[in-house]
């Protein structure tokens, strides 16, 4: 909105604003949102906390022999509110919302957060321990999924954009080059690229394109990609929104993991989205894709604000209306920047959580079936509840993950690099 505004004041009614004109950065629209998105959780956080016990929103806490367990009882849940309102409300101040990825991001964040809210009220109000029934999760899942994978792969405005030298110009469709300036006054071609490509880490030749997956169907494969693509995104989306609220188990975990991972997408879309660094470090370009960082910045404030009222002891629980939506934030954000292989890395932590049931629950099965008595890898599953076992703090485990999450955050920002 603020864009809008000042790009009105400024290029149609030509009016001098002094400092209207840094709304053009994205760089300062980006601070402004992360800050706007902090100071929004630190004064109506507690009011919605104090709203929540006047209705009686409190968490339902399962015995699982868990130390402090009972403690939680009756804490305020549904926080994720807080969350999706302090992303929402910096992206459109701040934010070209015109951005194809940026209305495609809020649609995410709405979408996962009904879904999540869904399940909420009806473990609250409708005293359903089970809440929404999987089955529905996973529809609307696979709805968004559809969604997105749809609008990147056919949206005339999802495009990238590959640097080639200028006596290679003649080679191509003058329709599809387009030259652009950089800073210095240099003249760049680019070559429009509209194909499912994605980003593989650690190998010189670091794009994939998922239409060579059909190779050996058809000789147009390039037309049906979606076919396979449109799946890849559905399972991905799916996949990390279920991690994420695995990993919302302890007091802080979930929301301070979604920060650096957001911080970590933060990079990559920046980069991504200039062509200076996008080139320097041998990345494909996406225009208009930068916008998105305003978004991410607001996403981090979020999950920072959160974990003020979250860290133990919890003054508020996101519930599935935070914890679905921070993992499809995720996802969709990955899939978009084109940094969906890498999940697997900067989301380690909602990787081994998953993993850690996933292992629980097939070894038990399997022992139960061959030996006729169930037997356990671990103590408890998802992975911090095995820990809560052993008998670390709470405090403790949340800090140790943090920091195996910040070193896998490194190592995918290195990734740039190492190839």
């Amino acid at each position: 909105m603020f864009y809008y505004l000042f790009d009105f004041l400024l290029n149609k009614l030509h009016l001098k604003i002094p400092g209207a004109g840094l709304f053009q950065f994205i760089s300062f629209r980006s601070v402004a949102a992360i800050i706007l998105s902090l100071v929004i959780s630190m004064l109506y956080g507690k009011k919605l906390i104090n709203y929540l016990l006047r209705k009686q929103v409190g968490e339902t806490v399962r015995d699982l022999g868990l130390d402090g367990q009972k403690q939680k009882q009756g804490t305020p849940t549904m926080g994720g509110l807080m969350i999706i309102g302090c992303i929402l409300i910096p992206t459109l101040l701040f934010a070209r919302i015109d951005n194809i990825y940026v209305i495609l991001m809020i649609i995410s964040t709405l979408w996962l957060g009904a879904i999540g809210f869904l399940d909420d009220y009806i473990k609250i109000f409708k005293k359903n321990k089970e809440g929404l029934q999987g089955r529905f999760k996973i529809i609307g899942q696979i709805g968004l999924g559809l969604i997105i994978g749809a609008t990147l792969f056919f949206n005339e405005s999802v495009v990238m954009k590959k640097e080639i030298p200028a006596s290679a110009v003649s080679q191509y469709n003058p329709a599809k080059i387009s030259q652009i300036s950089d800073y210095s006054g240099n003249t760049h071609y680019m070559l429009e690229q509209k194909i499912p490509v994605t980003t593989l880490p650690f190998i010189k030749t670091h794009e994939f394109n998922y239409a060579k997956l059909l190779m050996f169907l058809t000789d147009n494969y390039n037309q049906l990609a979606w076919l396979i693509y449109i799946p890849i995104v559905i399972f991905i989306i799916t996949a990390v929104s279920n991690g994420a609220n695995l990993t919302d188990g302890i007091d802080g975990l979930a929301a301070g993991t979604s920060a650096i991972i957001g911080a970590t997408l933060a990079v990559f879309a920046y980069v991504s989205g200039n062509l200076i660094f996008a080139n320097y470090l041998g990345v494909m370009y996406i225009p208009n894709l930068g916008e998105l960082t305003i978004y991410i910045a607001a996403f981090i404030g979020a999950c920072i604000g959160f974990i003020w009222f979250n860290a133990y002891p919890a003054q508020v629980f996101m519930g599935d209306t935070g914890s679905l939506a921070l993992g499809g934030i995720i996802a969709a954000l990955a899939i978009i920047i084109r940094k969906e292989l890498l999940i697997p890395i900067f989301c380690g932590i909602f990787l081994i959580e998953n993993l850690s049931v996933v292992i629980q629950v097939s070894y038990f099965k399997y022992t139960k079936k061959k030996f006729g008595e169930g037997r356990r890898v671990f103590l408890m599953s998802p992975l911090h509840h095995h820990y809560q076992k052993v008998g670390l703090h709470e405090s403790k485990i949340v800090s140790r993950f943090w920091i195996v999450g910040i070193l896998l955050a490194i190592l995918s920002i290195a990734t740039l690099k190492i190839r």
